[in-house]
């Protein structure tokens, strides 16, 4: 069987710059994917990869517009709010158009075909409430880019659902919010799964509504991918399972700590390479790298200070 590695990015919101910097660690070391699969934000880092390609001007790129996206202020904090509008009905109130032109202000167009996109294939997933399973935007090189997009993040109350066909499809978290099972569907061999979930996030239920509410989404989404994991070992597939966690709780919509996840994201998945499970996915481990080193060695050590 012909290898196939895959990159899960799964979705969490402003979380989701946490991938940015992961990403920048795994472009240094030269892990590329033959194919990537995204669930909501990590649909937005996977498109912009996809469309700029595997380098250190496309990471610079996407630190600038998570950047410029936080400034942006697309995702209001006033949750309850926007649930009140949208129980009424009040359609005026999703910042639907707000996001969508902001993706086309990122080159993503209206007429922009997955089959488009140069640099790597990739897989959105959404969900569809009426026939309760998932939809994958990328099969088909004419599907809109843009049109994967909104519907792999149509997470209410920000964005509505979208009518297509008969269909009704939010957000892809709904059905796989970590999209192991929908890499294994497109014959993954290996996958490299960059999750946004953080239980510290959700620890106490205590604490009132919202809290409950989070901790019933986390158990949801934990039980998605502990079965999802359980898939792969049943068809053999390694599944590397990078965990990008943050040190306090961030909401999804708080894109005030874009900065530091970017960094945290990286020194994470730095850290992960260093420490060798990924080595066998590394140009460098093979008997090319080891013939470049022979002839480039390491250079000498510093002399300490005294």
């Amino acid at each position: 069987m012909k290898k196939k590695l895959i990159f899960a990015l799964g979705g969490g919101g402003a979380r989701g710059a946490l991938q940015a910097g992961a990403l920048r660690a795994l472009v240094q070391a030269e892990i590329k994917p033959d194919l990537m699969v995204g669930t909501s934000i990590g649909s937005v880092n996977a498109i912009f990869m996809a469309m700029h390609g595997f380098s250190a001007e496309t990471l610079n790129k996407l630190d600038a517009t998570w950047l410029d996206f936080a400034k942006a202020n697309l995702f209001p904090a006033s949750t309850a709010w926007l649930t009140t509008q949208v129980l009424f009905n009040y359609v005026g109130v999703w910042p639907y158009q707000g996001i969508r032109d902001y993706f086309i202000s990122q080159g993503i167009r209206p007429d922009l075909h997955f089959g488009d996109l140069k640099h790597a294939p990739v897989i959105l997933v959404s969900s569809d409430l009426n026939n309760r399973k998932p939809v994958y935007y990328g099969t088909d090189p004419r599907h809109l880019v843009l049109d994967g997009l909104i519907a792999s993040a149509a997470l209410p109350p920000w964005v509505s659902p979208v009518a297509d066909d008969g269909r009704m499809l939010v957000d892809g978290g709904m059905i796989s919010n970590l999209p192991i099972e929908p890499a294994l569907s497109f014959g993954a061999t290996e996958i490299i799964a960059m999750g946004l979930t953080n239980p510290s996030d959700v620890a106490d239920a205590s604490g009132g509504i919202s809290n409950l509410w989070s901790k019933f989404l986390y158990t949801i989404e934990a039980r998605q991918i502990h079965l999802e994991l359980a898939l792969a070992r049943a068809k053999n597939v390694p599944v590397h399972l990078i965990d990008l966690k943050t040190l306090m709780p961030i909401p999804a919509y708080d894109f005030s700590q874009t900065q530091f996840l970017i960094h945290d994201g990286y020194r994470q998945m730095k850290w992960v390479l260093d420490s060798g499970r990924l080595a066998h996915l590394c140009p460098s481990s093979g008997w090319l790298g080891r013939v470049q080193k022979w002839f480039s060695p390491d250079p000498p050590p510093q002399p300490k200070k005294s």
